[in-house]
Formats: structure tokens, sequence, C-alpha cells
């Protein structure tokens, strides 16, 4: 009986263990996604920072800056990290318990 009560306990901690990286996990990837998610809108405004230098930029330089250079390697940036957050995230198979341990 002893001996049962052992693997009884056994697999409660790693059932237990599970379930809590399990729950770790799920709180990681909502934190990555909130963050991404400030990333993506950050990103945005700088966009609009950009398009206001350029609409106020001096013209007859002899060097020119290419604000549309950068702001496509910004909608670069920006679509990268939406097309991140936006991927569907598919769950683990787990395999089902028995449920039946009595022979």
């Amino acid at each position: 009986m002893n001996k049962a009560r052992a693997v009884f306990a056994v697999l409660t901690i790693g059932i237990l263990a599970t379930t809590a990286s399990a729950w770790a996990s799920v709180a990681d990837d909502e934190l990555e996604r909130e963050r991404l998610a400030r990333i993506a809108s950050e990103i945005e405004q700088v966009q609009v920072l950009v398009s206001q230098a350029e609409q106020s930029a001096p013209t007859g330089q002899r060097v020119k800056f290419r604000y549309d250079w950068l702001q496509r390697d910004l909608e670069m940036l920006r679509q990268g990290v939406t097309s991140h957050m936006d991927a569907p995230r598919q769950p683990r198979p787990v395999a089902p318990l028995r449920g039946d341990y009595r022979q």
C-alpha cells in the first residue's frame, strides 16, 4: 500500500509540475504578444514621424535622405511582427490518460 501511495505522490507531483509549466507558458505567450503589439504600434508611430520629416525635408540638397527606403524597411519590420502575432497557435497534442489503474 505504501508503494501505491508513493507512486501516486510521484504522479501527482509530475502532473502539478506539468500543469504549472503549461500555465507559465501561456502567460509567457501573452506577455510576448503584448510586447510585440507594442513594438508594432511604436513602428507605426515612427512611420508617421518619417512621413512628417519627408514632407518638411529641404529641397536642393546634393545628398538626399531616402525616406522612401526607410518607410519600406519600417513597413517590412511592422509586417513581420504583425504576421508573427497573428499566426495561429496550435495546441500540442496530449496523450489521453487511461484513468483505470486497477488490475
